[in-house]
């Protein structure tokens, strides 16, 4: 291909998909205990490692990618005299957005003859990797590099994100609930079940009583508000609790001819604002 399709580490991807569909990314990082991690894909430190130091009360803190990182990461492809599509992290939740469109433009004026397209998904975790997903298999149709950003742009309203977290109080330092909230819902075993709004910021929605009733909102979501069941690959990914992300996936099969379900770890970068037990279920619907 003339160009090459790029995106943030932030989503979430298997390193298997990312190859299999030629798509390349730009590492986030996180820090664990003050100690400073790549976001490359579980390498530097195992997921079910990353979740379990959380669970004992490890401290957790990410950064995002500056302008001159994406300069550095930009630059060798432009050389190859290759072409880029970025997609990047929602700027709801990040400043990472902003950083590659900085870089893209600093760059344009470096190398006039190539074009340097930059996206903002208002997409997170799987979201995002489902959103770069979809364009990689217009990308392999053989679609061109501004096909490709409109298709993108067409249905980014359309990728719908659902999740729910076990531990309130991951929110709660998070600034997304408040304490308040947090420990009556502790208390009374009450879960919210929360989305990425159309300005790709974290929004509550509704709530459910215990964990299992939370999961079975999630796969109820993405059985009455998806479209086209039948041709569809919807994500759902899990902070290290595999076997909650499964009994949504066995929930959505036994009732729908989804096309196919694909189950991955939420990485350290999103895990660390979200907490062990986030499950959350990503598809294309009529509407956010």
């Amino acid at each position: 291909m003339a160009y090459i399709l790029s995106c943030c580490s932030t989503a979430d991807l298997s390193r298997e998909h990312f190859e299999s569909r030629d798509i390349h990314y730009i590492c986030f990082h996180f820090f664990l205990d003050g100690k400073a991690y790549p976001d490359d894909l579980g390498e530097s430190i195992p997921f079910d490692k990353f979740y379990a130091a959380m669970a004992n009360g490890a401290d957790t803190r990410t950064s995002q990618i500056n302008t001159d990182e994406f300069i550095a990461y930009f630059t060798p492809f432009l050389e190859e005299g290759k072409d880029i599509l970025h997609v990047s992290l929602s700027s709801g939740i990040s400043g990472v957005s902003n950083s590659a469109t900085l870089a893209a433009k600093e760059l344009s004026e470096k190398y006039p003859e190539r074009k340097i397209l930059t996206v903002d998904s208002l997409c997170a975790s799987l979201g995002q990797g489902l959103y770069v997903y979809l364009g990689a298999l217009q990308q392999q149709a053989g679609k061109s590099i501004e096909e490709v950003r409109d298709y993108l742009e067409d249905i980014k309203l359309h990728l719908c994100h659902w999740f729910t977290v076990d531990d309130l109080m991951y929110l709660k330092r998070g600034g997304r609930i408040s304490a308040t909230t947090a420990v009556l819902g502790t208390v009374m075993q009450i879960k919210p079940v929360m989305h990425m709004d159309n300005d790709g910021h974290l929004a509550n929605v509704t709530k459910a009583r215990g964990r299992k009733g939370s999961l079975i909102a999630l796969a109820e979501k993405a059985l009455t508000t998806s479209t086209d069941l039948p041709s569809q690959t919807m994500f759902i990914c899990h902070g290290d609790c595999y076997d909650d992300a499964k009994f949504v996936a066995d929930y959505i099969r036994e009732r729908s001819k989804v096309q196919d379900i694909i189950i991955n770890y939420v990485g350290p970068v999103i895990g660390s604002h979200t907490g062990p037990g986030v499950v959350s279920v990503f598809f294309l619907g009529t509407e956010r």
